[in-house]
C-alpha cells in the first residue's frame, strides 16, 4: 500500500543497494525469503481491525445519523456490502487490483489470479523491504477490507432515499470498474526483492551481454507498475484509492438520486448521537490497522503511521469543536467526531511519511477546510449529501493527498523519498514541484475516472432497478419499505 521511490527506481541506486547488501554479509536473500511469524501476526491483526472500521464501526456512525426510521436499513446495506463484496475480491476483485494485466499493467491487473488460481498456503507476497515477505492469503485478506469498506462509505450521500437493490447492483458495478482499475494505478508497485535480484544479476554480469540482459529486466521490473504508482504519487493507505474516490462517487450518487423528501423543510436530526459516538470510536481504533497495516511489516515505520493516525486524529477533533465552537457558540458532539473522522482522512495518505507534527498540523488544519464545505457549500450549493461523505471523505482526502507531497519533505518532519530498497542510504532528491505535480494528477485522475464513471453506474442501475423508492415508501422508512423489520420495536 505505501508506494517507496516514487519515481521509478535508478539502475545505479538498485546496483549500489544489491551492492550494499552482499558487502553486508550474506548473499541477499530475495530468491527465497521467509514470512517473519510478527509481520504476520501484526497483518491479520490489522486485517481484523480495518474490518472493524466496516461492521460495526462504520455501520453505527452512520446508522446513528440517520433518522430511527432508516437505521436497519443503513445497517443492512453496510454489512450486505462488506459479504458482497468479499465474495466478489476472492472470484476476480484481486486478480483485477493485483494481478498481472500484461500490455494493459499501466492500467488494470489481468485474470491470472482468477478464482485465485496460485494463490496458496505456501506462495508469499513482498512487502517494501528486500529479503521481506508476508503470505499471500494475509495480503490477500487485508486488502480485501479496504475493497470493503470503500464502497460501504458511499453510502452516506444518498442515506434514507435509495432502494436496497439498487445499492447492491451499485456497488457489483463500482468495485469492478472504478475500485479495481484505481487500486491498481496506485499500488500496483513493483517487487523490491525482484529488483535487488535483478540488480544483484547486474552487479556479477562479467560481459556486456550479460548486463544489458540484466539492465533490461531491471527496466521491465521497475517500469512494470500503476501509471500513478509510475509517476510517483504517494498514497499510504488510501487517501486517492479509497476517500477521495469514495467522496466523489457519493456526491454524484446524492446529486443523482436527489433530495430526501422534506429536505430544507423538515428536522432531519441524526436519532443516536450516542451510537455515532461509539461507531466512531471503533474507526478511530481500526483506523491503525487501516495505516499502520500498511507498511506491510512490523516495524518503526509502522510505528510512525501509528502515532501519526493518533496525533492528527486528536488535533482534528479538537480543531472541529473548537472552529465550531467559535463560529456556532457552542461545541457539538457531532462536530467532535466528525472532525476526528476528518483527521483520520486527511492522515491517511500520509500516515507513513508525515513526522508527527506535520501530522499534528495537518490535523489542525483539515477540520476547518471540512466545515466549510460542511456548513457553507453544501448549503449554497444545495445538494443532499446526507452524512456528509464528500465534505468530509473526498474534501478531507484531497487535502491529504496534498499535503503528503509537502510533509513527506525531510525539511518538514518528513521520511523523505526511498527507493526499492529501503535503504536510508538512498533516499533521493525530494523536488517540491515535481511532487506536487504527481499528488495532484493522482488527486484529479481519482475526482474525473470515479466522478463520470459513477455518474454512468447510476444511470445504468436506474435503468435496470430504479435507483429510488416510491415517496410513501420513503415517508414510511427504508426499514420497513426494504427489509420488513424495524431497528427499534418499542
Amino acid at each position: 500500500m505505501k508506494l517507496l521511490m516514487p519515481r521509478s527506481a535508478s539502475a545505479a541506486s538498485i546496483l549500489a543497494g544489491a551492492a550494499l547488501i552482499a558487502l553486508a554479509g550474506p548473499a541477499f536473500a530475495g530468491n527465497d525469503p521467509t514470512p517473519h511469524p510478527g509481520d504476520v501476526a501484526w497483518m491479520l491483526t490489522s486485517t481484523l481491525l480495518v474490518l472493524m472500521m466496516s461492521v460495526p464501526g462504520l455501520a453505527l456512525f452512520y446508522g446513528g445519523l440517520v433518522r430511527t426510521k432508516n437505521m436497519l436499513s443503513i445497517l443492512t446495506q453496510t454489512f450486505a456490502i462488506v459479504c458482497l463484496v468479499g465474495i466478489i475480491w476472492s472470484i476476480y476483485g484481486y486478480s483485477l487490483a493485483f494481478g498481472d494485466g500484461g500490455g494493459l499493467n499501466h492500467y488494470i491487473g489481468g485474470f491470472n489470479k482468477l478464482f485465485l488460481k496460485g494463490v496458496t498456503a505456501s506462495s508469499n507476497s513482498p512487502t517494501f523491504t528486500p529479503g521481506k515477505v508476508i503470505p499471500e492469503y494475509v495480503y490477500f485478506a487485508f486488502q480485501m477490507t479496504f475493497a470493503m469498506i470503500t464502497p460501504a462509505l458511499i453510502v452516506g450521500a444518498f442515506a434514507e432515499r435509495i432502494k436496497f437493490s439498487a445499492v447492491l447492483l451499485f456497488v457489483a458495478l463500482w468495485v469492478t470498474f472504478i475500485y479495481f482499475p484505481i487500486a491498481h494505478w496506485v499500488w500496483g508497485v513493483a517487487d523490491p526483492n525482484a529488483l535487488v535480484d535483478a540488480a544483484t544479476q547486474l552487479a556479477a554480469a562479467g560481459d556486456e551481454t550479460a548486463k544489458a540482459a540484466a539492465q533490461a529486466k531491471i527496466d521491465e521490473i521497475a517500469g512494470n507498475v500503476g501509471w500513478l504508482a509510475g509517476k510517483g504519487a504517494l498514497d499510504f493507505a488510501g487517501g486517492t484509492v479509497v476517500h477521495i474516490n469514495a467522496g466523489i462517487a457519493g456526491l454524484v450518487g446524492a446529486i443523482m438520486v436527489g433530495k430526501r423528501i422534506g429536505y430544507g423543510r423538515e428536522i432531519l436530526a441524526p436519532h443516536s448521537l450516542t451510537l455515532s459516538m461509539v461507531g466512531a470510536s471503533l474507526l478511530w481504533v481500526g483506523w491503525f490497522g487501516f495505516n499502520a497495516g500498511s507498511n506491510l511489516e512490523a516495524n518503526g515505520v509502522t510505528g510512525l503511521a501509528f502515532v501519526n493516525t493518533m496525533v492528527a486524529t486528536a488535533a482534528a477533533g479538537l480543531s472541529w469543536m473548537l472552529t465550531e465552537w467559535l463560529v456556532k457558540g457552542k461545541p457539538s458532539l457531532l462536530g467532535l467526531i466528525t472532525g476526528a473522522v476528518a483527521g483520520l482522512v486527511a492522515v491517511t495518505p500520509a500516515s507513513g511519511y508525515a513526522g508527527p507534527m506535520g501530522s499534528i498540523i495537518l490535523g489542525l488544519a483539515v477540520s476547518p477546510i471540512c466545515l466549510f464545505f460542511v456548513e457553507f457549500v453544501k448549503h449554497k450549493l444545495g445538494y443532499d449529501d446526507a452524512l456528509d461523505v464528500f465534505g468530509v471523505h473526498c474534501i478531507g482526502g484531497i487535502t491529504g493527498a496534498l499535503a503528503t507531497g509537502l510533509l513527506v519533505n525531510p525539511a518538514f518532519g518528513g521520511v523523505g523519498i526511498t527507493d526499492y530498497t529501503n535503504l536510508e542510504s538512498f533516499v533521493g532528491t525530494y523536488d517540491m514541484a515535481a511532487q506536487m505535480k504527481a499528488q495532484a494528477t493522482a488527486v484529479v485522475a481519482t475526482l474525473l475516472f470515479s466522478g463520470i464513471g459513477s455518474a454512468i453506474l447510476y444511470k445504468v442501475v436506474d435503468i435496470i432497478v430504479g435507483l429510488r423508492p416510491a415517496p410513501e415508501q420513503e415517508r414510511e422508512g427504508l426499514d420497513i419499505a426494504d427489509h420488513g423489520e424495524r431497528a427499534y420495536n418499542y
